[in-house]
């Protein structure tokens, strides 16, 4: 049996999706790897399965670490807008026979996993900034409480 060619995978699929950037999935891929040797001996003993969730929290660490404050950027660029372009990714290469699943996993397993904004961009603004990102907020709530204004 032939080994699977990542890269002729790649065309097929965007032969057929082009939502995706290719590396979007070379940053998937990546991920994968580095929850792999993350989890280290402790998957070892549970089986090597990773969760969506397993996924998406690896995914954000691997990206902060690879691209720091450009990560947010730079998965806008490839397509990427929120959590569930992750699953859509994931699930164009289970379907071409690159990644595997259980009966469990499902594309909603990505669905509400982390707002990008949060994820990606509030590690790296200041305190100051931080704080008068969520003053708006603030202010905006003590007006519609206010009868007055």
């Amino acid at each position: 049996m032939q080994p699977i060619n990542f890269e002729e995978v790649l065309d097929t699929i965007q032969a057929k999706d082009r939502r995706y950037g290719r590396e979007a999935y070379v940053l998937l891929r990546g991920a994968l790897d580095y929850v792999r040797k993350s989890a280290g001996k402790a998957r070892k003993s549970e089986g090597c399965h990773i969760t969506g969730q397993d996924l998406l929290r690896g995914i954000r660490a691997y990206a902060l670490e690879l691209y720091g404050p450009m990560a947010k950027a730079l998965l806008n660029e490839w397509g990427i807008q929120r959590c569930e372009d992750f699953g859509e990714i994931v699930f164009n290469l289970v379907d071409h026979g690159l990644l595997s699943k259980t009966e469990k996993d499902s594309r909603d397993d990505f669905k509400g996993g982390y707002d990008f904004n949060e994820a990606f961009c509030k590690p790296f603004l200041p305190p100051s900034k931080v704080q008068a990102a969520l003053e708006p907020a603030k202010s905006a709530e003590t007006k519609m409480d206010d009868p007055r204004q």
